[in-house]
C-alpha cells in the first residue's frame, strides 16, 4: 500500500465526515427518542435480592441512603441498607411514604397485591419453576425424562401423520 492510498484514504475519511456534519443527521435534527427504560429506584418500589443472606427475597425501597445504597424492608425481615448491585428491581410499585412503619408496610403490600403481581409474573413463574426443579429428587427427574420421551415421541407420530396427508 503506498503513500497515495493512505492518502486518500483519509481524504474520503475527511469528506464523509463533512457530509455527516452537513446534512440533516445532526443530532439536533434528530427526532425526540422515547425512553425505554422504565425501572428507577424510587421509594415503594419492590425489588428482588439477587445475592447475599436474603437471595431470592422481594423488598421494598423504602428509603434512599445514597448513589449506592438503599434502605430496603420486607414483612419477614429486618429493615436493613443494601447495595443496589444486590438488587434487581421490578415493576411493581406500591404508595408508601418514605421510611413506613413495619404496619403500614404491610397493609401497603397486601392493598397492592404484591405477592400476586409478583407470582403471576413471566419472572417470577420462572424462580418458582426453578426452585421446583431444585427440590426434585432422582427419580422425580427420572419420572420427567420419561415424560419428555413420551411426549416427543407423540409429537414424532403426529408430525409423521400430517407430513403423510400432505404428500399424499
Amino acid at each position: 500500500m503506498g503513500p497515495k492510498s493512505k492518502t486518500l484514504k483519509y481524504v474520503t475519511f475527511q469528506l464523509l465526515l463533512v457530509h455527516f456534519y452537513h446534512s440533516e443527521l445532526l443530532p439536533s435534527n434528530l427526532p425526540a427518542a422515547k425512553m425505554v427504560f422504565k425501572r428507577y429506584v424510587e421509594i415503594g418500589r419492590v425489588a428482588l435480592v439477587n445475592y447475599g443472606k436474603d437471595h431470592g427475597k422481594l423488598v421494598v425501597i423504602v428509603d434512599v441512603v445514597d448513589q449506592n445504597r438503599a434502605l430496603v424492608d420486607a414483612p419477614d425481615m429486618e429493615r436493613i441498607q443494601m447495595n443496589f448491585k444486590r438488587l434487581s428491581l421490578t415493576d411493581i410499585v406500591i404508595e408508601i411514604n418514605r421510611v413506613p412503619k413495619k404496619k403500614a408496610l404491610i397493609e401497603a403490600m397486601e392493598k397492592a397485591d404484591v405477592k400476586n403481581k409478583w407470582e403471576k409474573s413471566s419472572w417470577g413463574r420462572k424462580l418458582i419453576v426453578q426452585k421446583r426443579r431444585a427440590n426434585l429428587n432422582d427419580f422425580d427427574r427420572f419420572k420427567i425424562m420419561l415424560a419428555k420421551i413420551k411426549k416427543a415421541g407423540v409429537v414424532r407420530q403426529e408430525l409423521a401423520k400430517l407430513k403423510k396427508e400432505i404428500t399424499a
